[in-house]
């Protein structure tokens, strides 16, 4: 069973219901309000998984980030709860920011900069009291002036409490201890195993839910991000979970059964 044992896959285990929460980029108001709306539903057996975008787009960047760490501690202060509980995915913007603080490696700095201005990664920039305009004027500068940048925001990510740590426990991946239900940031290339899809989970061009059969061996797979903002689309072996939040929509959040049912939507 390919990626049983790989440590970049988290497993949820004896899971009643497993509540999935979208994109969020940014919009911690919004997650704040979603975390009291599950808080007054979650129950002994539920977990919960995030499905990767913390950053990027939206205002609040780092104080989504202390949102999540909040919440992660109301849950595990729950009787009989679990380290395990609360998943992690990485997303896109997560993938994009650790590439970012390694910039002064890249051969075209300022190419993969512009490429990420335009992904959204200004405010996570921003967040961390960083300047786009020294980002760019450091890459046309040298891999030297380009180190001090980004270790200026890497220090300042390292001084927010548990920023870090959370970025350090970020998944590619979940999913339930009998392979029923697979979690994915963006999407999965059903031509390669679970353990070979390298950026396909965060860049991948196909489209979840034009699955026909099952993802190596998951009855269903459940996607955070759709570019298309789409809401919530269900298909027989694909859920997909994204209003748009951070891009002018609603942030969402399922409650699945552990076949991939959806037993209730909540916005905020």
């Amino acid at each position: 069973m390919s990626g049983s044992g790989d440590a970049r896959f988290a497993r949820l285990r004896g899971a009643r219901r497993i509540w999935a929460v979208a994109a969020i980029h940014g919009e911690a108001e919004r997650l704040s309000r979603l975390h009291d709306r599950i808080a007054q539903r979650f129950e002994g057996g539920d977990r919960i998984v995030y499905l990767g975008n913390y950053l990027g787009r939206g205002s609040r960047v780092a104080a989504t980030i202390d949102e999540l760490l909040d919440f992660r501690r109301r849950v595990l202060a729950r009787p009989r709860g679990y380290a395990c509980d609360v998943a992690f995915l990485r997303g896109a913007q997560e993938e994009m920011w650790q590439k970012l603080l390694q910039l002064q490696f890249a051969s075209n700095p300022g190419e993969v900069l512009d490429w990420m201005v335009r992904e959204g990664v200004e405010a996570t920039v921003q967040a961390y009291g960083g300047e786009l305009r020294q980002g760019f004027a450091a890459s046309r500068d040298g891999p030297r002036t380009m180190t001090r940048w980004t270790s200026a925001l890497r220090d300042a990510m390292n001084v927010a409490p548990g920023h870090t740590a959370l970025f350090a426990t970020l998944r590619h991946a979940a999913m339930t201890e009998d392979r029923q239900l697979l979690f994915v940031h963006a999407g999965v290339d059903a031509s390669r195993s679970l353990a070979a899809q390298n950026d396909a989970f965060w860049w991948g061009e196909r489209d979840i839910l034009d699955l026909t059969a099952r993802f190596d061996g998951f009855g269903r797979v459940i996607r955070g991000f759709d570019r298309q903002q789409r809401g919530l689309v269900e298909r027989e072996f694909a859920v997909s979970i994204d209003g748009g939040a951070g891009r002018g929509g609603p942030l969402l959040a399922a409650a699945m059964d552990s076949n991939g049912a959806v037993l209730e939507l909540l916005d905020a």
